[in-house]
């Protein structure tokens, strides 16, 4: 990891704050001195400021890939979820998902143990984009209900009424059999929302996958489901980016 994000992580303040302590000189990696904040340090290795060591907790960050019929929660009885997915070596280090994807979708989710990016990513106040490939049945859409989805609108269910934020609707497919595929943009994560919006129009989701979070994305078929890996420093970058981190 950069030495700067690593000490960024640590409380030591912001990234901009952090990079000014280490262009002067003021950070020791194994007793040599580091000016460059892209300086890459292991867990490893032992850092000082001004000759006080400093306790670095390792932030970790994965992606799951995350198939139908999981839970999104860390522990169950009785179903499978997505602690299941998580090595061995990796249970001790308080790794959670953010936020949540239902039981019935499949898709990006990115795993963690920074608190801080979890908070942010999932604040409606950053307005983090996450992309939905869904599969539905029903009339197709007409124009102005993607316009309707587009300028936002009042959903009413079960008696409670609840705004929904604009969203971007793209359809990519439609057959004569009554079914189709499109793509759906939200900025806010409220509960089964992409469901309850296709509902809205009457149309049923059969299948939802989520694609793509803040610009970082997985494949759109169900070949790479069940995918564990550790975010890359690209992918790191569109994160930080997106909620003010970087």
């Amino acid at each position: 990891m950069r030495l700067d994000r690593l000490l960024a992580n640590s409380g030591l303040g912001t990234r901009s704050t952090v990079r000014d302590i280490i262009s002067r000189g003021s950070v020791q990696v194994n007793g040599a001195v580091v000016t460059d904040s892209s300086f890459h340090v292991k867990d490893t290795d032992l850092i000082t400021l001004d000759g006080q060591d400093i306790n670095c907790q390792t932030k970790l960050y994965f992606l799951l890939d995350k198939p139908d019929g999981v839970l999104t929660a860390m522990e169950d009885k009785r179903l499978p979820c997505v602690a299941d997915y998580i090595p061995p070596e990796l249970k001790s280090k308080k790794l959670s998902p953010v936020g949540r994807l239902d039981y019935h979708t499949s898709g990006l989710l990115i795993i963690t143990n920074d608190g801080e990016l979890s908070h942010r990513l999932q604040s409606p106040k950053y307005e983090v984009p996450k992309i939905y490939l869904a599969t539905f049945r029903g009339l197709a859409w007409t124009d102005e209900e993607i316009k309707t989805v587009a300028s936002g609108f009042n959903i009413r269910d079960k008696g409670f009424s609840e705004q929904i934020a604009p969203a971007d609707l793209k359809v990519i497919e439609t057959s004569k059999d009554g079914t189709g595929r499109a793509l759906l943009t939200l900025h806010e994560g409220k509960t089964h929302e992409v469901r309850r919006i296709f509902a809205h129009f009457n149309k049923e989701v059969t299948e939802l996958r989520r694609i793509e979070l803040a610009g970082v994305k997985i494949e759109e078929g169900l070949d790479s489901c069940g995918t564990f890996r550790p975010l890359t420093e690209n992918e790191l970058n569109l994160l930080f980016e997106a909620t003010g981190l970087k």
